[in-house]
């Protein structure tokens, strides 16, 4: 009989049955949260051993509150809905899937810039509506020859640039971590921000949610960008200034955005955002694929059924609580 309970705070997917099994494995359980609020999670923290969580938030309070907590894994990449200081304090593992959907969200970021440029969405509106005119969409550029700037240039940021070479586009990085192996092995010009917002044509970005990167799209990026360029987001919300894209879009700035993720994460309705035609929106579903979750669950189920029986995961964002005497034992 199963002995260990994991704790699912939440999930987007039919069916949880791929981690059940591989917990099951580890002789662990699963207890999936009703609503994943605050005040459920501290209700059924006490009883478990380990947390999965994908967008629902793990305080600081809830870590405090899993006296028998061994890890928390999440559901994706991005930890900024967990509170990693804490659990690091308390010599708590947080594990990720760090590459589980790098296809599926640089085809998202290509899909949104082309989407953009050819004015799919309005075009679309336009026929069902019975307006059948070439002027609806104006204007329409040629995406070949142009420039693409990629701010962040890790896995996914390296696979937009791969596959946005078969469009011919130039491309131009902003990444302070990538190495001269990594631009030279992808035919990619290193620029300092300020600079790859002046010359891009495309902006897509991928870089995490930190304090760093936290409203780096702001006012004066935007006001930096070329009057006919795009912004395109599948990284998280809280990297771009919500307020300032709002009156770039309104001043007409930039020609237009294309996002996938908001801040927060579900916009109330009649959001100002929503209101503009040059916005093309989708609902934080660039990782999605029936192939990219099925790994994104094995992998975050796998990375806490090793600690449940004693190895190292394979991805732990606060791997110095490893070195903690309560970890050594891992094989």
């Amino acid at each position: 009989m199963s002995d260990k309970v994991v704790l699912v705070t939440d999930y987007t997917w039919p069916s949880t049955d791929p981690e059940a099994e591989v917990l099951a494995a580890a002789g662990a359980r699963l207890l999936v949260a009703r609503t994943g609020a605050e005040e459920e999670l501290l209700a059924l923290v006490p009883q478990a051993d380990a947390i999965l969580t994908c967008f629902k938030r793990v305080s600081a309070d809830v870590v405090r509150a899993g006296e028998r907590l061994q890890v928390i894994g999440r559901y994706g990449i991005g930890v900024d809905n967990i509170a990693v200081d804490e659990a690091t304090r308390l010599g708590i593992p947080v594990t990720n899937v760090p590459a589980y959907c790098v296809d599926e969200v640089a085809e998202h970021a290509l899909a949104l810039l082309l989407a953009l440029e050819r004015s799919i969405c309005r075009y679309d509106a336009g026929v069902r509506r019975g307006d059948w005119t070439l002027t609806q969409g104006l204007p329409l550029r040629r995406v070949a020859g142009k420039t693409l700037g990629i701010v962040g240039f890790g896995a996914t940021g390296q696979r937009l640039a791969r596959k946005a070479r078969g469009l011919d586009l130039a491309i131009v990085v902003h990444d302070p971590t990538a190495t001269p192996e990594e631009l030279a092995e992808h035919g990619v010009e290193a620029v300092g921000l300020g600079e790859l917002a002046a010359r891009a044509d495309y902006v897509s970005l991928h870089v995490p949610l930190t304090r760093a990167t936290r409203g780096l799209v702001d006012r004066a990026f935007l006001r930096g960008m070329k009057p006919t360029a795009y912004l395109v987001n599948v990284s998280r919300g809280g990297v771009v200034d919500h307020d300032a894209l709002l009156e770039a879009l309104r001043e007409r700035w930039i020609a237009g955005a294309g996002i996938d993720v908001f801040e927060p994460e579900h916009l109330p309705h009649g959001h100002p955002l929503l209101d503009q035609e040059s916005l093309v929106a989708t609902p934080h579903v660039a990782f999605f694929s029936g192939e990219s979750v099925l790994e994104l669950e094995l992998g975050a189920a796998r990375n806490v059924a090793a600690i449940l029986t004693g190895r190292r995961p394979e991805h732990v964002v606060n791997p110095e609580v490893l070195e903690l005497p309560r970890w050594r034992h891992l094989a």
